[in-house]
């Protein structure tokens, strides 16, 4: 595809929350281009919680998404057939130069095909990731959209490896960093206190006898869909509050489940403070503040490593390597006792200190940005 360069024109997809920490510096280096193309932003409406999105772009200072596919839930398959369906007559109507898509969310996938058959140059944020197990439904995700990208930008040296084994050729790929850290960077100033979150929940004292806390989160499918999986994982985190105070906000998903479940009375300890999902500035507080952080997200395994605080993996892989190899992160499964050990370990001696991965500076996104405009001034070839 050939275009005028007064006409070129990115559509910058997100879907779901993760996608708009990435978003938000993108956003911003590509309208700082000195060719200025035409950035629009659509937001499938993956994460469909209005208050909650609204109230991160409002934190990330992200414009108001100029489309909303208002798609919501669904399965794997109807969401990711809603998304397409819906895509398709936007994209007519807009005929953007390029549709550019991050992570590995349904979203991401939905419109890069879409965008691929369509004949729009497809361009991807945070490619070549592996957890090489495809039972994770984001792995599938991350290889087929790869697959029929253009342009792809790796956060960390295993994606291009990853990518050529794979059979991308070797010049569409680039290594920027992380836009993830970029986000982070931008906003650790405004981080929310630990305090001002144990106030606003009405438990001031939660911290007292304790100037650090332990940070749960879990929202995979694989860990919280089963009870018999999820509950060993609770009794693990209420012996982790014997120790330290957790703080746990708890995704929708993972709460849906605990109730029906009958497993809230597992929690009900003043050791525990269960919180609705935050904000990312919360977030970002309540991670910077932590001794210890126990996850199943990628994103928070990155941003830990950043942050230099100790973590722990509730899963048996991750997609991010560098944060165990370079970083702060230990994968512990999802065994009651490993992860007991691991804390320990990291109780007694700090844990790992690791140290910052290449090109997680804070300027991935301008990277990113300078690439697109060169690869937009050569006719889309790379």
């Amino acid at each position: 595809m050939t275009t005028n360069t007064a006409q070129r024109s990115i559509l910058c997809v997100v879907g779901a929350r993760p996608n708009f920490m990435k978003m938000a510096p993108i956003i911003t280096a590509l309208n700082g281009l000195r060719s200025k193309p035409a950035v629009r932003l659509l937001h499938t409406g993956q994460h469909y919680d209005v208050a909650m999105n609204h109230q991160y772009f409002e934190a990330l200072g992200i414009p108001s998404p100029d489309i909303n596919l208002e798609v919501g839930s669904g399965s794997q398959a109807v969401q990711t057939a809603d998304i397409m369906r819906k895509f398709e007559p936007v994209l007519d109507e807009y005929r953007p130069s390029a549709v550019l898509v991050v992570g590995d969310v349904n979203s991401t996938i939905a419109c890069a095909l879409v965008a691929t058959k369509k004949g729009v140059p497809v361009i991807h944020v945070e490619a070549g990731l592996r957890s090489f197990d495809r039972a994770m439904p984001e792995e599938i995700n991350r290889v087929l959209t790869d697959q029929i990208s253009d342009l792809l930008f790796t956060t960390e040296e295993s994606g291009k490896e990853n990518l050529l084994r794979e059979g991308i050729a070797g010049e569409r790929i680039h290594f920027v960093g992380n836009v993830m850290i970029d986000t982070l960077r931008n906003n650790l100033s405004r981080a929310v206190p630990v305090s001002k979150i144990v106030q606003d929940a009405g438990r001031p004292d939660f911290m007292e006898g304790h100037t650090h806390h332990a940070l749960l989160t879990l929202h995979r499918p694989s860990n919280v869909d089963d009870p018999a999986v999820l509950r060993p994982l609770l009794e693990t985190a209420v012996r982790v509050s014997e120790r330290l105070p957790l703080i746990f906000p708890v995704h929708p998903r993972t709460r849906a489940v605990i109730e029906k479940s009958g497993l809230r009375d597992l929690l009900e300890t003043p050791r525990i403070l269960m919180l609705p999902p935050m904000g990312y500035l919360e977030m970002l507080g309540l991670m910077q503040g932590a001794r210890v952080v126990l996850t199943d997200s990628g994103g928070v395994q990155e941003e830990t490593t950043a942050l230099g605080v100790p973590c722990i993996t509730l899963r048996n892989n991750t997609e991010r390597p560098i944060t165990v190899h370079e970083g702060t992160n230990t994968i512990a499964g999802t065994d009651p006792e490993t992860i007991l050990q691991v804390f320990d370990d990291i109780m007694r001696s700090g844990g790992k200190s690791g140290r910052i991965p290449e090109y997680w500076d804070g300027k991935a996104a301008v990277r990113i940005a300078d690439t697109i405009e060169k690869w937009m001034a050569n006719d889309f070839q790379c």
